[in-house]
C-alpha cells in the first residue's frame, strides 16, 4: 500500500481493487502496535471485533474501509471504557454507539479504539494520571497538545488517515498545531452530541476531527453533520455538501489580521512569523488582508467559558457519584480538576446566567469584526509547542501560569460558536510544527474550506511527523 494515504485516498483504492479493506485494516493495527508502546496516543483497542465487522462486511459508504479512532471524551464506542481520561470514571463501559460514531459506521469506516485525552478534556496538553503522557511524533519530548492529543499523535504519526476530536477551547486547533495536522472546528450544533446531554459545555465545545488532508476534514463533516429531532439547537444548513464547498474558489477575501490581544499573552517571535508569513501568501492569492485589533480580551472569555464548561464539569461528576452512592475520593481526580469542581459547585445560578449574557455580548463584539472581514486569521498558539509537564494537572499552579497562553487565540470561537480552524504553517526552531488560524462567522465552514483548499494547494504541508515515526 502507498505510505501515507488520506482517507479519500485510502477509500478510493479499496474501491478500485487496489488492496482489500481488510488489507487496511490489519496495516494500521500493525502500525498501532509498532508505534503506540513510544507514543501512548491510542489507550483502548477493538482489532478483533474490526476485523470481524470488516469479514462481515461493511456498509458501502464513502470510507468504506477507513480505518478511524474515536477520542474517549464525549463520544462512546460501545464496549469500550468511556473514562474521560479521568480515575473516577474508570471502569465504566460504553453500552451504546454515540450518533456520530452511528455515522461513522454508517459510512464504512472501521473503528479501530480510543484516543488518549486530559481529564475531562480540562488541559492543553494530554498528559493524564490515568493513562500518562501522550508524547507527539515529531519530538517525544513535547506534548501533542490537547485535549485531542493522542487523535493528533495518532493522525500524525500515521496509525489511521483519520481520528475523531473535540473542541472546548482550542481543542481540535491547538493539536493540530503542535502536530501538524488540519483542524477544523465547526459551527455551534454542526454535530450532534448525542447521546450525552451537554447543554451548557456544548455551547462551547463542537466535535469533529483532525486529518492530513483538508479534503479528509470537509468529507467527514458531510459524514457526521445534521441535527437530530430534539437536539438543542443547530447550526443553519449549508447552502453544498463541504466537500463541494471546499472545491469552490473562495473569492477575493478580506482577511483581518490579529497578532496581538488586549491583556493576553505577548506572542513568541516563531508563531509570528509564521502568522505574517501566512498573510502574505493569502495576499500572492489575491486576497486583501489588513492589520486588525482583536475585538475581544481573552481573561474576559476565559471567564464566561469557565462557568459554562465547568457547570457541566459539577454536573458529570456529581452524577458519578450519586451512581457509585459514595463521596468523593481524595484519589478520584487530579488536583486541577478537583480544584476546578470545588470552586464550581458553589456557583449561584444568577453566576450562570451573568456568563450566559457576557458570551452573548462577546459574540456580538466578534460579530462586528466578521462585517468587516470575511476572515479573520491570528496564530493559533501564541507559544511553540510546550515540552511535556510544563502543563501539569497535578500541579494547579503551574497550569494557572501557562494553560490561558495556549487558549488565548483560540477559545473567544468557542464562546461565539463560530468556525475556526488551523492550517499547518513552517516550523518552530526546533524543527515542530507551527499552525495559523482561520476563522469566520457562524455556519462559515464552507468558505474556510474553501480557502483551506486553497492555501494546501499553495503552500503544502508534510503529511504527519517525518519518516520514522509514522511510516
Amino acid at each position: 500500500m502507498a505510505d501515507r494515504w488520506d482517507a479519500v485516498a485510502t477509500a478510493t483504492a479499496i474501491v478500485d481493487g487496489e488492496v482489500s479493506d481488510r488489507d487496511v485494516a490489519e496495516a494500521a493495527i500493525a502500525r498501532i502496535e509498532k508505534l503506540n508502546g513510544e507514543l501512548n496516543a491510542v489507550i483502548h483497542t477493538r482489532f478483533d471485533e474490526a476485523l470481524a465487522e470488516v469479514d462481515a462486511g461493511l456498509p458501502d459508504g464513502p470510507l468504506r474501509g477507513v480505518p478511524v479512532l474515536v477520542k474517549d471524551l464525549g463520544m462512546e464506542v460501545t464496549g469500550l471504557p468511556a473514562t474521560g481520561g479521568s480515575r473516577l470514571f474508570a471502569d465504566v463501559v460504553a453500552t451504546r454507539d454515540s450518533e456520530l460514531v452511528k455515522r461513522y459506521r454508517r459510512a464504512g469506516m472501521v473503528v479501530l479504539g480510543t484516543t488518549n485525552t486530559p481529564e475531562f478534556g480540562l488541559n492543553a496538553s494530554t498528559e493524564p494520571v490515568l493513562r500518562g503522557p501522550t508524547r507527539n511524533p515529531w519530538d517525544p519530548r513535547h506534548s501533542p497538545g490537547g485535549s485531542s492529543g493522542g487523535s493528533a499523535a495518532a493522525v500524525s504519526a500515521g496509525m489511521v488517515p483519520v481520528a475523531h476530536a473535540s473542541d472546548g477551547g482550542g481543542s481540535i486547533r491547538i493539536p493540530s498545531a503542535a502536530c501538524g495536522l488540519f483542524g477544523l472546528k465547526p459551527s455551534r450544533g454542526r454535530i450532534s452530541p448525542s447521546p450525552r446531554p451537554t447543554t451548557l459545555s456544548g455551547l462551547v465545545s463542537s466535535h469533529h476531527a483532525v486529518t492530513t488532508t483538508v479534503r479528509d476534514s470537509a468529507l467527514l463533516l458531510d459524514i457526521a453533520a445534521g441535527p437530530l429531532p430534539g437536539d438543542a439547537y443547530a447550526a443553519p444548513t449549508a447552502a453544498d455538501s463541504f466537500s463541494a464547498l471546499a472545491r469552490r474558489d473562495p473569492g477575493r477575501l478580506r482577511i483581518g489580521l490579529i497578532t496581538a490581544l488586549p491583556g493576553g499573552p505577548d506572542v513568541h517571535p516563531e508563531p509570528d512569523r509564521a502568522v505574517r508569513a501566512a498573510a502574505r501568501l493569502c495576499e500572492s492569492l489575491g486576497h486583501e488582508v489588513a492589520e486588525t485589533t482583536a475585538p475581544y480580551r481573552p481573561d474576559e472569555v476565559g471567564a464566561a467559558s469557565g462557568v459554562l464548561m465547568n457547570s457541566d464539569l459539577v454536573v458529570q461528576i456529581d452524577a458519578r457519584l450519586d451512581q457509585l452512592g459514595r463521596p468523593l475520593a481524595d484519589d478520584d481526580l487530579e488536583p486541577l480538576t478537583r480544584v476546578l469542581y470545588e470552586h464550581y459547585r458553589s456557583l449561584a445560578a444568577a453566576d450562570v446566567s451573568r456568563a450566559l449574557r457576557r458570551v452573548q455580548e462577546i459574540g456580538w463584539q466578534v460579530g462586528e469584526a466578521f462585517a468587516e472581514y470575511d476572515v479573520l486569521l491570528s496564530p493559533t498558539l501564541a507559544r511553540p509547542t510546550a515540552r511535556l509537564g510544563l502543563l501539569d494537572t497535578r500541579r494547579p499552579e503551574t497550569i494557572y501560569e501557562h494553560a490561558a497562553v495556549y487558549s488565548a487565540f483560540t477559545s473567544v470561537y468557542n464562546v461565539t460558536g463560530m468556525p475556526a480552524m488551523s492550517v499547518p504553517f513552517g516550523h518552530d526552531g526546533d524543527g515542530l510544527p507551527l499552525g495559523v488560524q482561520f476563522a469566520a462567522g457562524l455556519s462559515g465552514e464552507g468558505l474556510l474550506l474553501a480557502l483551506a483548499a486553497q492555501l494546501e494547494q499553495a503552500a503544502p504541508w508534510a503529511a504527519g511527523a517525518p519518516a520514522g515515526t509514522g511510516d
